[in-house]
């Protein structure tokens, strides 16, 4: 108002007012002055006012009556120029608000007049127009005239007025209702007084409204009335009203007004009394007609339906429906029943399209929907509005597709021309292809079973804006364009969905908003329960939401079948791709929303029907089919239409992108993906990513259709589980086009993307997630079973992408999930298990590297968890599974193994499942990863795990597939040991900490601590464990092996045995060392005797080494050694341990036996460890202790040559704690010193064992064969080399006894003959004289015997031996054996002639020995006995005065023994023999005839003489000749010795004639009689020649005898016995000579005679002058007279040699003669009496 109240504006209207008038009168001057006077008079009455008054605009209305009339005069002219001015005028004054009520009814009156006359229509309209929207002056009949004034202009003639009317009736028509509403804002804040509602009996009763909203009633009810064909109440002149309009007008004020029905009780009675009825009333012929039934015989046409007012009616119920729903529910039901009926298949085209344009406004309003549902659908005893408007629209859409289009009801010629594809179509339709130059553009559409609906695009999305709602212009049914309804009812369908989906979610949201904010509260809460308050607030939001809920609910259950059957059709009809997006989005968004409420049918449904729609049609697929079945069995009654479930066409028109196998046991050919199915491929991974919280179960259904659809596309995993496109491995490869191919990427990354989303899933659709690809994964694992075909891997690789991206939450589904895929592991496809273990290994590995929280150092049991299925894999055998575990392990332990703690004996145990049997790749990769363990992480691991690891090491050392696995793992088992060594303190303290831990559980469970090796220390038990471990690997099959272990065995407890705790060692040496000795004894004596021919490949194998039991040879060697050396470097540990004699006693029974074994190498290595053990140090004395470490003040057993036996190289005690070490023993109890009792039976012991090896070994064979087993020289030679240091030990109780067994074994051992092969070693060449070794030994344990000295005297170093003449000093015990010792030297004597004989064996001598037979050679014993010859007379030179020694006549058995090589002298082996024989005797009787004299009287030599002198007699005069080859020399070196022997008797036995008997005096005699005459025969002969004289002997013997003739110190008659004896054979001796001497020279002529014989007669006669001159020497009466005769009868003899031509002998001759001067005396008294 203030434009037109502003001072200018009321000036500028006052001066309008004036000029109006001023016209007014000018053109009413000449024709009406009346009208002119007005006019003038007006003009004078606005000055006036104007001056007079301050508020013009006031003034002017309150007389505006005076101010109109002259304007009102000037109309009545009825003058076109003039009534055109007034009108302007008055419209002028009317927009300024200066018309009174009653100027205006004037004005309005001067209307109604000017239009009777139908004068300046236009303006009349105008005007009106102002008049009542500038003011609200105008009421009641005034109102109504102006009303009516309009409405009869609409009905002129003229168009332009009517049409200006119609558009001026509806202005004022909205006028009036936006009066009300301004009415009720200026009232709205007084509160008016309740008036008593009337009932309805006046129709008119409006009293109570106000005046605005009166006039707006009366105008509406009239309008009813006239549509109604009635006639008005209040509108009083109306002539005529069409229908169409009314409704028109009906429409625009219910849509623009509905607050005013809403608000006033009497406009709501309207709407439900008037409107409603007349609608229903004029619906009723399009109700009841039928298309093509003949129309009934009732006159009126308004039967049949009538376009204009059936649309428009349809326009009012869509109004009434949207706006007045609330209040009209039971019309509504009427209204939307009508609407279903509407899209019958009988009912007209437009009808339906119009029909079906409703329902899309309809569904464009989900809360109306809502409303619907909760108003109809879920009373008791109601329609089901809400469904049936469902089912109404998909049994619509079928009825398109099922009944061909027979066009409108109105006239034929508008009815379009068949409705098939191709067909002639009217022009509004091209159906079909356009050809547009050769190429082909195809037009969206719709196609089934050969009807083909094209698609037009109706609507924008979510708006229903309708085409032929809005024809109000349009009289006869429009033409409907083919597929304009489809288009409509498809679009409607979508915004239904839309609309219901959105509106649920999104209250689903605030709802569950409001719950976490309650469940928030209600969990800060002091109190964790929920108290009552809580519980009742959280009830009455449960109680809003569960009323919701039933509602959300129940709308999907009514929508969702036919729904799903509309969707499912066209999806199958579908050509477009947009189209196929959208159904296939309003199924995705249905099935997520049935989801979210829970819905698992519909759910179950709407994912079903997308899956079907991702594959190829009638494909074979179990899931989805019985889904559909329990679907395709209901059927869905619409008003008693049945709505079927089309199942899909099998002609497809779609553009085929990929041909692929597809996924079933027997693939019968091959199967074909379209464009559509791909698209609803994605769109079903689109579900399942945005949705996968609420597909629960369903995730069955969509897993197995993507494994299929993957399949025929031939997606293969690839790491970690991602698909990529690979080749089909098997049958016609898949075909792809290019098309699909740039898809494929796409699809493998949003199938990957899928499974990632997973991490956002809740725990339990995680769980359904995982179940559902397990089962999916047990389907394909039963599909490959028993066929090698490319197996499924979808589910496996998917199984393997969900883990991973839900580490963060790994233990919720760890076990279903490592569960399955262990059984995948097991599966007999070999793909099928290579991706089972090798998702199994990817999730172990990525769950060992995920940073957890709280992290897996401080979460153990999680730890445990993700590695339990690792050490599950060892269950299973499949090679190819197990090389994946173990490169897992490895892997595992290069990047984690640092920190595997608890982890560490699941991860040692799967190293440790490797068999033998499983191939060498496995086990070299198993044996990896334990190289990498003991390498890099012993350390790191607990110390209880060092037991597993000792225990995985050995156990590789016993497979038997890799030797070189095997040596190295004996490798590792050394490393390990170090590292116990170095460690060991760290570690004993670690484990004893859980050894007491583990202690206290067993106690509290109350039972007893089962461990290995129990009671020892936890740290021991782990040494124990090794030793062990090795042990067990000493009795391998495999040679190396053994041998390996064997030294590392040995060497460990060598190099670290000082760690054991003492008491251990008695562990030690029973459990493991005797056990394994036992073990390779049994092994070795079992043992194959089979030659073996290689050693596996071309590996030659040495004769020592080609059978099995050579092999076992060894290893038993290796043991026994290491074992012996192990009691002789920890003697002095193990002597104090309680047993130790029982061990001594095994050890030597292992001696014995292993010595006793019939092989070589064994029985010598045997005898070996004897010595070894023999060599032990005592322990030292209190006294003779070295200065123990200042660390501790105890006794220190003095580690004398320790290091230097063990033959390691290696100190077993490390210098800088060896006071530490040793206190570790010895801190509870000192080193006992052991008692000498004690020491000498282990030494007693020794020696029954070596009696027993001796005694057994040396035992000749009883049978002789080639195979008998003749111990070997070394052997033989070690065994009599252990008797020496032996014999130190037990000397003190050495007895005859054992000096007897002793004697037995060593001549036993002596007799043992060669082999032949093995001759060459040991002798040299026959002809050297040389001792074997195994000779000297048994020498050196005989000097052993008589040198040593009883144990209480030091022992003297070999330097003192000989000095000390031991048994004189020695105890009586051992004086008696020197007798023995003799027998046993003297036996070995003999064999210089009479080697001996070993049992039945038959010896060859050496030269014809072949060295490749087995033969046996006999020995050379020559050496040997000489030898012993030396000892016994060096020994006699020593002892030949002891008491034993002279009663047990040893003398004589010398002499006996000599007799043989000397008896034999020539025919002895050995030229040395004899002659080393006589100077033995000479010596021993040099020193032995002095003792034997002194003896002479006790008889104890009576014995001796005869057997001496028969020795001498067979030695001097021999049978055997010299040989022939001898040279001069020679001959006369032999005779030097014949001549000692005859000096001996001169010296040593003849000079004592006295004490020895006559006989043997006789026998000297006569030898040396015999000795002294050269030859025998006195015939000269060519033989005798040859023989060569021994000149020097008989000289010798001769002088002997010479020498003995006469002795002047006769003291005894034996003497003088003597002394004649000998001079009557000197005599007769040189009478025969000199008688041969005669005769031969006689015979000889001229020839000279052999230079023996001229030296003999010229001995002879030296002989005689010097016995002569001897005679006369001698006292007279010393000489016998016979005598002197005999020599006197010489002379005549001699006289006759005078004739020799020799000048020698005649000098000698001379010399002989001479003396004979003394008996020429002259016969005398004296000689007389001589005579007598």
């Amino acid at each position: 108002m203030a434009g037109t109240s502003s001072p200018e504006a009321v000036k500028k209207l006052l001066e309008n007012m004036q000029g109006d008038l001023r016209a007014l009168s000018l053109e009413c001057r000449k024709k009406f002055p009346p009208v002119k006077e007005a006019a003038e008079s007006g003009i004078i009455k606005v000055k006036t006012i104007a001056a007079r008054n301050s508020d013009v605009l006031s003034a002017l209305k309150e007389n505006s009556s005076e101010v109109v009339q002259p304007f009102l005069m000037g109309c009545g002219t009825k003058e076109p120029k003039i009534t055109q001015l007034c009108l302007a005028a008055i419209q002028r004054l009317m927009s300024h608000e200066v018309v009174s009520e009653v100027a205006a009814g004037n004005v309005i009156n001067m209307l109604w007049q000017l239009m009777e006359n139908s004068l300046e229509e236009l303006k009349l309209l105008q005007t009106v127009l102002v008049l009542l929207t500038t003011n609200t002056v105008v009421h009641d009949e005034a109102l109504s005239k102006a009303i009516v004034l309009c409405f009869r202009l609409h009905f002129t003639k003229d168009n332009i007025t009517n049409n200006t009317a119609a558009a001026t009736v509806r202005q004022v028509v909205t006028v009036v209702f936006e009066r009300v509403v301004a009415e009720d804002e200026h009232y709205k804040d007084i509160i008016e007084q309740p008036i008593g509602i009337q009932g309805n009996s006046n129709r008119r009763s409006v009293s109570t409204l106000k005046p605005c909203a009166k006039d707006a009633y009366m105008l509406f009810q009239d309008l009813c009335q006239l549509v109604n064909a009635d006639a008005p109440y209040w509108l009083v002149g109306m002539t005529e009203m069409t229908r169409t309009f009314g409704l028109e007008l009906l429409e625009s004020v219910l849509n623009d007004f509905p607050q005013v029905f809403l608000q006033h009780q009497e406009f709501s009675f309207l709407l439900k009394e008037r409107v409603c009825p007349l609608v229903i009333k004029l619906f009723s012929p399009n109700i009841k007609f039928r298309q093509g039934s003949s129309t009934s015989s009732s006159p009126a046409p308004v039967e049949k339906p009538y376009f204009p007012i059936c649309m428009r009616l349809l326009r009012v119920v869509s109004v009434l429906i949207k706006q007045f729903y609330s209040l009209l529910v039971t019309e509504c039901e009427i209204f939307l029943s009508l609407l279903v009926k509407f899209l019958d298949a009988d009912k007209p085209q437009w009808l339906r399209a119009v029909a079906v344009e409703s329902i899309h406004r309809l569904c464009v309003q989900p809360q109306l929907l809502r409303s619907f549902c909760q108003s109809y659908d879920m009373k008791q005893h109601s329609t089901k509005v809400f469904r049936d408007i469902v089912n109404a629209l998909g049994s619509f859409i079928q009825s398109l597709f099922l009944v061909p289009n027979t066009g409108n009801a109105s006239a034929a010629t508008n009815q379009t021309g068949g409705s098939v594809p191709g067909g002639t179509a009217s022009a509004q339709t091209n159906p079909g292809m356009l050809g547009m130059g050769g190429s082909v553009t195809v037009l969206p559409a719709f196609e089934y079973r050969g009807t083909w609906i094209p698609i037009l695009s109706v609507s924008t999305q979510g708006s229903a804006k309708a085409t032929y709602l809005e024809m109000l212009d349009k009289v006869e049914p429009p033409t409907i364009p083919e597929g304009y309804a489809m288009s409509v009812a498809f679009h409607s369908l979508l915004d239904l969905v839309r609309g219901i989906t959105n509106m649920i979610e999104e209250e689903l949201g605030q709802v569950e908003m409001e719950s976490q904010v309650t469940t928030a509260d209600t969990q800060s809460s002091p109190t964790q329960s929920s108290d009552l308050q809580d519980f009742n607030s959280a009830s009455d939001q449960t109680d809003k939401e569960t009323v919701s809920r039933a509602v959300w609910e129940e709308m999907v259950n009514a929508c969702w079948c036919g729904l799903l059957a509309a969707l499912s059709l066209l999806l199958d009809a579908s050509t477009d791709e947009a189209a196929t997006e959208n159904i296939l989005k309003a199924e995705l968004t249905m099935a997520a929303l049935c989801g979210k409420l829970g819905l698992v049918t519909s759910r179950d449904a709407f994912i079903t029907a997308i899956c079907k729609g991702s594959l190829p049609p009638h494909y074979a697929l179990t899931v989805l089919n019985t889904t559909t079945a329990a679907l395709s069995g209901k059927s869905y009654s619409i008003q008693g239409q049945n709505v079927q479930m089309i199942s899909p066409s099998s002609e497809s028109h779609q553009q085929v992108v990929a041909v692929g196998q597809p996924l079933a046991l027997q693939p019968q050919g091959t199967v074909m993906l379209t464009s559509k199915n791909i698209q609803c491929m994605r769109t079903l991974l689109s579900l399942a990513h945005c949705h996968g919280g609420v597909l629960g179960t369903s995730w069955q259904l969509v897993l197995a259709t993507l494994q299929h659809l993957v399949w025929i596309l031939g997606l293969k995993p690839g790491v970690g589980g991602a698909l990529k496109p690979g080749r089909a491995v098997e049958g016609p490869s898949t075909v792809l086009t290019t098309a699909v191919m740039t898809d494929l990427p796409v699809i493998s990354n949003i199938l990957s993307r899928l499974f990632e989303s997973s991490q956002y899933l809740d725990d339990v659709s995680l769980h359904h997630l995982i179940n559902a690809l397990c089962s999916l994964s047990l389907e394909a694992m039963d599909m490959a079973y028993g066929n090698n075909k490319e197996p499924s891997l979808f589910a496996v690789a998917k199984l393997l992408e969900t883990g991973l991206v839900n580490m963060h939450r790994i233990e919720i589904l760890w076990r279903p999930l490592t569960g399955h895929l262990l059984e995948v592991c097991q599966h007999p496809n070999s793909r099928m298990r290579e991706w089972g273990a090798e998702a199994l290994t990817s999730l172990i590995k990525a769950g060992l590297t995920f940073n957890h929280d709280p992290s897996l150092s401080q979460n153990q049991r999680l730890q445990l968890l993700l590695l339990n299925p690792l050490k599950e894999l060892s269950n299973i055998n499949h090679p190819d599974i197990r090389l994946k575990q173990l490169e897992c392990v490895l892997q595992i332990l290069q990047s984690q193994g640092d920190s595997l703690g608890p982890g560490w004996p699941l991860v040692l145990g799967v190293m440790g499942a490797i068999r033998s049997d499983q191939g060498e790749s496995l086990i070299r990769t198993a044996f990896q990863c334990l190289q990498l363990v003991v390498t890099d992480f012993l350390p790191t691991m607990p110390c209880t795990c060092l037991q597993i690891v000792v225990d995985v090491a050995g156990s590789f050392g016993l497979h038997n597939q890799e030797l070189n696995i095997s040596l190295t793992s004996i490798g590792l088992l050394w490393n390990i040991s170090d590292y116990f060594f170095q460690r060991g303190e760290i570690i004993e303290k670690d484990l004893n900490k859980e050894e007491a831990l583990l202690q206290k559980q067993a106690e509290e469970k109350g039972i007893a601590l089962n461990r290995p090796f129990h009671p020892a220390p936890p740290f021991d038990c782990l040494w124990l464990c090794l030793y062990a471990k090795l042990g067990e690997l000493c009795v391998d099959p495999r040679p190396a092996v053994r041998k390996s272990a064997g030294q590392t065995l040995f060497s460990t407890i060598g190099a670290h045995g000082t760690l054991l705790q003492h008491s251990t060692w008695h562990t030690v040496i029973w459990k493991v060392l005797f056990h394994l000795l036992d073990r390779v004894r049994e092994s070795s004596t079992t043992a194959d005797k089979e030659k073996i021919e290689s050693g596996g490949g071309n590996i030659l194998i040495h004769h020592s080494r080609d059978t099995a039991e050579k092999q076992w040879a060894e290893t038993w060697v290796l043991t026994l050694a290491g074992v012996a050396r192990i009691f002789n470097t920890r003697r002095y540990l193990l002597q104090s341990l309680g047993d130790f004699s029982q061990a001594w006693d095994v050890l030597l029974d292992h001696i014995q036996s292993a010595a006793l074994s019939k092989n070589n190498e064994v029985s010598l290595a045997a005898l070996k460890s004897f010595q070894e053990i023999l060599q032990i140090v005592s322990p030292v004395r209190e006294t003779e202790k070295p200065d123990t470490p200042p660390a501790i003040n105890m006794p220190v057993p003095v580690l004398i040559g320790t290091v230097t036996a063990t033959g390691l190289g290696r100190s077993f005690m490390r210098t800088d704690s060896i006071g530490e070490r040793i206190g570790r023993y010895n801190v509870a109890e000192p080193p006992v010193i052991t008692d000498e009792i004690e020491d000498l039976n282990l030494w007693w012991a020794a020696w029954n064992s070596w009696f027993r090896i001796g005694s057994e070994s040396t035992k000749p064979p009883v049978s002789c064969d080639k195979m008998t087993f003749i111990p070997s020289q070394p052997f033989l030679t070690a065994l009599i080399q252990i008797f020496p240091a032996l014999y130190q030990h037990i000397k003190t109780g050495f007895s005859m006894d054992d000096l007897q067994k002793l004697g037995v074994i060593l001549h036993g051992a002596v007799s043992v003959p060669i082999s032949s092969d093995a001759s060459p070693f040991i002798l040299p060449s026959y002809t050297e004289a040389v001792l074997t070794s195994l000779q000297e030994a048994v020498l050196t344990a005989l000097d052993v015997l008589q040198k040593n000295t009883p144990s209480e005297r030091c022992c003297h170093s070999s330097t003192d031996w000989n000095a000390s003449n031991a048994i004189c000093v020695g105890s009586e015990s051992m004086q008696i054996m020197y007798p023995a010792i003799f027998d046993q030297l003297l036996a070995f004597v003999e064999f210089s002639c009479k080697p001996p004989q070993y049992g039945q064996l038959e010896t060859k001598h050496i030269a014809n020995a072949k060295y490749n037979q087995a033969e046996w050679v006999a020995l050379n014993y020559v050496p040997f006995a000489e030898r012993s010859l030396e000892v016994v007379v060096d020994l006699y030179q020593k002892t030949a005065c002891h008491k034993a020694v002279v009663n047990e006549r040893v003398l004589q058995n010398i002499i006996k023994t000599l007799r043989m090589p000397l008896s034999l002298k020539y025919a002895c082996p050995s030229e040395s023999t004899w002659k080393l024989a006589v100077s033995s005797l000479l010596k021993v009787l040099s020193i032995g005839l002095p003792v034997a004299r002194q003896h002479a009287s006790s008889g104890k030599f009576d014995s001796m003489w005869p057997e001496l002198a028969n020795t001498f007699e067979n030695f001097l005069f021999a049978k055997s000749s010299p040989p022939d080859n001898l040279s001069i020399q020679e001959f006369q070196r032999n005779e030097s010795i014949d001549v000692e022997v005859v000096q001996l008797i001169s010296t040593e036995i003849l000079p004592y004639a006295n004490f020895i008997p006559k006989e043997f005096v006789g026998q000297i005699m006569t030898m040396l009689n015999k000795g002294s005459i050269h030859s025998q025969s006195s015939s000269f002969t060519e033989a005798e020649i040859d023989i060569r004289m021994r000149e020097e002997f008989s000289k010798m013997c001769f002088e002997t005898l010479l020498q003995f003739s006469f002795s002047n110190k006769v003291t005894t008659p034996q003497e003088g016995y003597i002394s004649r004896m000998a001079l009557s054979v000197l005599l007769k001796r040189s009478q025969d000579v000199l008688y041969r001497y005669i005769e031969d020279e006689r015979l000889s002529g001229k020839c000279p005679l052999p230079r023996q014989q001229v030296t003999e007669i010229i001995f002879v006669l030296k002989a005689v002058s010097t016995l002569i001159d001897s005679l006369k020497k001698t006292q007279p009466e010393n000489v016998d007279a016979n005598t002197w005769a005999q020599v006197i009868a010489l002379y005549p003899t001699l006289v006759e040699c005078i004739t020799c031509s020799s000048s020698e002998v005649c000098s000698a001759l001379k010399e002989a003669l001479v003396p004979f001067k003394d008996f020429m005396h002259p016969p005398a008294s004296k000689v007389q009496n001589g005579e007598s």
